[in-house]
Order: C-alpha cells, then structure tokens, then sequence
C-alpha cells in the first residue's frame, strides 16, 4: 500500500472572540488516499473543502481545538459526508459558542490513535491556545499538524480567553519539541516549518 497523501488548502473568513472579529487564512489539511480520507480543521468553505475530498469517504473531521474559524465549516460538512466531528472536551465551551445547537460526535483523547488511509496519526494534548488543542503526529508521513499550538516562528497566540502562555511554552517543550527534529510542522494559519528550526527559535523565548 503506498503511503497516505497530503493535500492542502487555504479558506479565508473571520476570527471572533472576546468582542473582537478578525479576517484570517486557515491551512486545512486532508491526509488520505484514493479512497478515504481525513481532515483537519473544517474552516470556513465547506464546499471548498469538500471539493478536495471529492467522492472519497471521509472518515472523520478532526478539530484541533474549537476557535470558530477552525470549526465553523465541521457541520455542514459532517452532514454532507455523514462523518463524525471530532474535538477534545476541554474545549466543548469554545464549541458551543458556535454550535450551540450541534454537538460533537465523538471526544478525543491524548495518545489517541486514528487510522486513515493505513496511517496512524497520534493525538498530542497540548493545551495552551485552547483547553482542548490538540496536535496530531503522523510518524509515517514525517510529520505533525499542530493546529495554532505552535506555528513558524514560535508558539500560538495566548492572549484571548481560554488561553495561557506558560501553558502553551509547556506543551511545546514536552510534546513537540521532542519529536524527531526533521519533522514537518503544518500549521493552521501561515507556512510550514520543522521541528528543528522550532526547537533553535524556542531558546529566544
């Protein structure tokens, strides 16, 4: 079996919390194959999004924390696929200020394993930017999609409710930057970086 793909696109809507609204770019990432799929971060365009699915099976949406601009395409594009939405519950306050009326379907859990395309993709709990963020570490594919937890050139934004700076420093050290250094970090907003560059930017913090 050939190794599960990486496919990549940039949606575009708002940010809001706190008061304040904010026109941003999420990354959404779908890992897979010809035949099923997974996807990471449901933002903003769910018929973009289902677009680069196409007629796969999509196995799950997985969240890596419920910021509404990572979350607010999920439903719609749970029910037109009849996938589960995924989202660690630390975070079902920041869901439910979005989808009150829609739940997740299912909880994930630190060392979780999810499977999608015959590769295995380990759920990091790193709270910090949100309770329940989470980062995911496909082994395999050389890589881990961290959401906002760590992006290129530091860690993820900690100034808003729900997050906290020395957490997030914490979840950084002790689940991300020991992973091998040559690992690709996809981010939720912006570009990819490595493990190794990250690690020689966190002395400056």
């Amino acid at each position: 079996m050939s190794p599960a793909r990486i496919d990549h696109l940039v949606t575009s809507g708002t940010f809001s919390l706190d008061g304040g609204t904010w026109d941003v770019d999420n990354n959404v990432w779908i890992v897979g194959d010809d035949a099923e799929a997974l996807v990471i971060d449901a933002a903003h365009d769910a018929d973009a999004i289902a677009a680069a699915v196409g007629d796969r099976r999509l196995t799950a949406i997985v969240c890596t924390h419920a910021h509404d601009d990572h979350i607010d395409a999920a439903p719609a594009l749970a029910a037109r696929y009849g996938a589960p939405v995924l989202l660690h519950p630390d975070d079902r306050v920041l869901w439910d200020m979005t989808h009150p009326d829609r739940a997740p379907d299912s909880g994930l859990a630190d060392g979780q394993t999810l499977t999608v395309a015959g590769t295995e993709l380990t759920v990091l709990h790193t709270p910090g930017h949100a309770p329940g963020a989470v980062c995911l570490h496909a082994p395999s594919l050389g890589t881990v999609f961290t959401g906002d937890t760590l992006f290129h050139g530091g860690p993820g934004a900690t100034g808003r409710s729900y997050s906290d700076r020395p957490t997030i420093e914490a979840s950084i050290r002790a689940r991300l930057l020991t992973l091998p250094p040559e690992t690709v970090v996809r981010t939720g907003h912006g570009e990819s970086t490595t493990i190794a560059a990250e690690e020689a930017g966190a002395r400056e913090w």
